[in-house]
């Protein structure tokens, strides 16, 4: 795909990745609309990523605000790239973890996932390019641990789910890829429980991923992408 001139949505783009993934396709032509529930946060990253960057204040989990946002903003709008990156973790032992907690994921992770999902596949269907969805799940979508039982269900939920859309969608032009990261330095540690330190990867080495995954020949399909750190472990002191 030839960056320049596309319209991208891409989800959780207040921070971390998301706002990497914003800044790399900004930079690259690409009109970006920033979809989070931080609008403030939005507001920064705009001054960063600059005018083709459009913040947008929509939480994906409220499937009403979904609709009324696409019926208004988009109804005439060409879109070409969707990535749905909003997620949320909290981490805990399976007879501890607080039901808001395993509802909040369930509702992030997954329904964000469809209910925006549903509602932008027919205007790429529309589209006589080639198009693109990026779905972000995690390496805990490939691989149980203990303590994140909800989050693996969720992440394995976005596996599934990414598979059978991209078998679905390819008939019409519509490229779907999903991405298994490993531990990035995001705030993500910080609000489930956990923490960052230097080795893991950066947000701009994925969103360097992302580029290359949406700029290959528009025959060509990447579905798959695990990412890790080459040292997991925190350094030694």
């Amino acid at each position: 795909m030839e960056l320049k001139g596309k319209t991208a949505i891409v989800t959780g783009a207040s921070s971390g990745i998301g706002a990497e993934f914003s800044k790399a396709l900004a930079e690259k032509g690409v009109t970006v609309y920033g979809l989070a529930r931080r609008k403030s946060k939005l507001d920064e990253v705009k001054k960063v990523v600059g005018d083709n960057f459009i913040p947008v204040e929509l939480d994906v989990t409220k499937r009403q605000d979904v609709d009324a946002w696409v019926d208004h903003s988009l109804e005439n709008q060409s879109v070409d790239i969707l990535v749905n990156n909003a997620g949320f973790g909290k981490f805990g032992n399976i007879d501890e973890l607080p039901v808001e907690d395993w509802e909040g994921m369930l509702n992030t992770n997954l329904s964000g996932i469809f209910y925006l999902t549903r509602r932008v596949v027919p205007l790429m269907k529309s589209n006589p390019e080639v198009c693109h969805i990026v779905n972000i799940a995690s390496v805990a979508g490939l691989i149980g641990n203990p303590q994140i039982a909800g989050y693996n269900a969720t992440k394995f939920g976005v596996r599934g789910m990414s598979e059978a859309m991209m078998k679905e969608l390819r008939p019409f032009g519509i490229k779907v890829s999903c991405f298994y990261p490993g531990s990035i330095s995001t705030e993500f540690f910080s609000h489930s429980g956990g923490s960052t330190h230097p080795n893991m990867m950066s947000p701009a080495d994925v969103a360097h991923t992302l580029i290359h995954v949406l700029e290959t020949p528009d025959n060509f399909l990447i579905d798959e992408v695990v990412m890790r750190p080459l040292n997991p472990k925190p350094p030694e002191k």
